[in-house]
Formats: C-alpha cells, structure tokens, sequence
C-alpha cells in the first residue's frame, strides 16, 4: 500500500532562555495506510515535537525550519492556516498525553465531542447527539448517557482516555497521532487501550502513529517503530526485526528494558 504520511528531513527550531537551538534535525519518517507505526525515544527526544508539527500544533516559541510532511501527496507545511483547520480532525486527529489537560474543563464530554460533528459535517443536531453515543459506546464506555453529561474531572482516567478516542474517532479520520496514549494508566488499562487501538486499525482501517517511550506498547501494537534519539531517527522497520536486533546503541538499550 502507499503510504498514507511522508516525513521527509523535517527540521524544527525552539527559541527560549538558552537561545535558538535545533530539536528536530532532519527527521524522515513514513506511516502506511492501515499501520501503526511507533515513534519512540526518551523524555526530551523531540518525538511529541514532531507529532505536533504534522498538525502545525507548535507552540510560538518553536517553528518549522525546513522539510516537507505530506500527507496522500500534499505537503502540509504549504497549506494556509484554514486549510488545516479543515484537515485537523476531518483526517488527521490527535489523542493528547493528558486528557484531563486536553478537554475543556467547563464544558461537558458530550459539548465537546460534539461539536466536533457539528464543525464539520451537515448532521441535525438529533442526528449528532446519536453519533455522539455510538461513538463512546464504540470505545467501551457502557453508558454513554452518563458520560455525555459528565465534565472530564468526573471520569477517571481510563474512562477520559477512551473519550478522547471517540473524540480523535468522530470524523473517521485517515490518521490518528496518539502522544503516549498509556502512559498514566495502570496495566489493565494500558491492555485495553492497546485493544482499543488494535480494534480502530482493523476495523475503521485508519492509520496510527503512536508516540511512546513504552517499549511494552511498541512491542504488543505496533506493526514498525522508528527510533529518535536527539532529534533524528536512528532506526527504522518493522518492530519484530528492531527489537530482534536492534543496530543502534540507544535502540538496543531500549530493547534491554524489555528483557
């Protein structure tokens, strides 16, 4: 299959109290349709840097230096902002690191999702509320009545992860970015959540890029795994052959974790 998402030499720059500095020195990265592809690496690595350069979700005080993201063969990086307002979400979506942080805190689970259909799409609001409840019941959540009507702070934190799935889901987007979508969960959440992604991929055929320092995650869901260490991918392929023999020092470090 093509491949639905192409990094090619992304470079991406932060300016701050040290002074200008390079956090993303030419990364190439490909995800394919209907894979999911782990980007790993270690607290300060730039991998949570890179997923939000594909949504040009960079704060201020970082930009985009050089490169191309192309996304079904158009580089993302060339169009205007409305352009990828109408793209975020419709076919490329997000599942955020905290969702207790990503989730407006005085509006509801129910507002919140949606309004992401009434954004984009022409449903009746009969029609969107319907959506809304099929959507947390398709990610588990056993009564989407009482979710609906909940603020995030009333969900405990498996229950706001699978909400921000249903959110990321609403629009059957081609590509989710999941930023360390377990990272705060104990194991028997982690294990359904890594069900959950597994299921979205076979059944809604999208494509995953999963950004984790999990190596346990990568190991139990991804299909191929590129490695960043400082900034640059160091090793890229598919995860059973990485994690068999591993070629880099930082990759085999990581693989010892999981021994």
């Amino acid at each position: 299959m093509d491949d639905l998402l192409w990094i090619k030499d992304l470079r991406v720059w932060v300016q701050d109290d040290l002074g200008p500095r390079e956090l993303i020195k030419g990364v190439h990265l490909k995800v394919g349709a209907q894979k999911i592809v782990a980007l790993v690496g270690g607290s300060g690595s730039g991998k949570t840097t890179a997923g939000l350069s594909i949504l040009r979700l960079l704060a201020e005080s970082m930009s985009i230096r050089g490169g191309e993201i192309v996304f079904e063969g158009h580089d993302l990086l060339k169009c205007s902002p409305r352009q990828m307002q109408e793209l975020r979400g419709r076919d490329i979506s997000m599942v955020f690191q905290e969702p207790l942080s990503a989730f407006n805190p005085v509006f509801t689970i129910g507002l919140q999702v949606f309004e992401v259909l009434r954004y984009h799409t022409k449903l009746s609001h009969g029609q969107i509320m319907e959506r809304v409840e099929q959507l947390l019941l398709s990610v588990g959540l056993d009564n989407p009545s009482q979710v609906m009507r909940s603020y995030p702070h009333q969900l405990s934190g498996g229950m706001r992860q699978r909400a921000m799935v249903a959110q990321a889901i609403a629009l059957n987007p081609k590509l989710i970015i999941a930023d360390e979508p377990t990272s705060n969960l104990d194991v028997t959440l982690q294990a359904q959540i890594i069900e959950l992604f597994r299921k979205l991929r076979d059944e809604l055929k999208v494509s995953i890029l999963l950004i984790t320092h999990d190596m346990g995650v990568v190991r139990e869901l991804a299909d191929e795994m590129a490695v960043l260490f400082s900034g640059q991918v160091v090793e890229f392929g598919p995860t059973k052959d990485i994690l068999s023999n591993p070629r880099h020092a930082y990759t085999s470090e990581l693989v010892k974790i999981l021994q």
